[in-house]
């Protein structure tokens, strides 16, 4: 099982605290049969160069090395302008892939925003995950750009919060796994108070509700796309 967004790395952004909680959140991954996670600390390109954040995210990675976890590491890029076209961009790919997490706006999107995304793609050579995908609908009054971003060549990524929360956000995730085959999920973990890692809640309820089918698919593709 593999966790493919999560703020597990101490003191980088407003995930995890510091090393006692790193470890504790650890250990509830490795509880819940987690065998590989993703680390994706925020990455704002209007608050700090790439340059700074890999250093960051270097010196706070080699904190927990004692730890020996199953920990790879990328980043949630906040999308910016520009970004289809930015000569850094694949340093904050998750590991040695060429997968990028990217973080849409949270307003309606755009043709712009269109555009960057085609670029990552079809310009810089990347794969594409948009991050938790079911925060973003309430704010597409406009339905053309999202259905044309959904067609592109892209994997989605929902958080396991959305299987257990309110009810629509339950649904869309649902339907999104009935009807797009190209998804994964991520716990978007930041803490062991109120951002819990909790896969396994999710997975419960996708097994209830759609089949434990579906779920060995939803593995089959997080392993594929890491390459494990």
């Amino acid at each position: 099982m593999i966790d493919f967004h999560t703020h597990i790395l101490p003191g980088i952004d407003d995930g995890s605290r510091d090393l006692e909680e790193t470890k504790e959140m650890l250990q509830e991954e490795a509880a819940q049969g987690v065998s590989h996670i993703v680390a994706t600390p925020h990455f704002y390109a209007h608050r700090r160069s790439i340059e700074f954040f890999l250093t960051r995210r270097e010196g706070s990675l080699k904190t927990v090395a004692d730890f020996n976890a199953p920990i790879l590491v990328g980043a949630e890029v906040y999308f910016f302008p520009g970004m289809g076209r930015a000569d850094k961009l694949r340093s904050l790919c998750i590991g040695e892939t060429d997968l990028i997490l990217v973080e849409m706006p949270f307003d309606q999107w755009t043709e712009e925003v269109y555009t960057e995304i085609k670029d990552i793609i079809y310009k810089q050579k990347l794969r594409v995950i948009l991050a938790h995908v079911e925060r973003y609908p309430h704010f597409q009054k406009k339905q053309d750009i999202w259905d044309r971003i959904m067609e592109l060549p892209l994997t989605v990524q929902l958080n396991a919060g959305s299987f257990t929360g309110g009810f629509r956000q339950r649904r869309f995730a649902l339907n999104m796994l009935k009807q797009n085959g190209n998804v994964i999920l991520g716990s978007d973990c930041h803490n062991m108070d109120t951002r819990r890692p909790n896969l396994s809640e999710a997975r419960n309820t996708i097994k209830k509700k759609i089949g434990e089918g579906r779920l060995k698919q939803l593995d089959e593709t997080a392993a594929n796309l890491l390459g494990v």
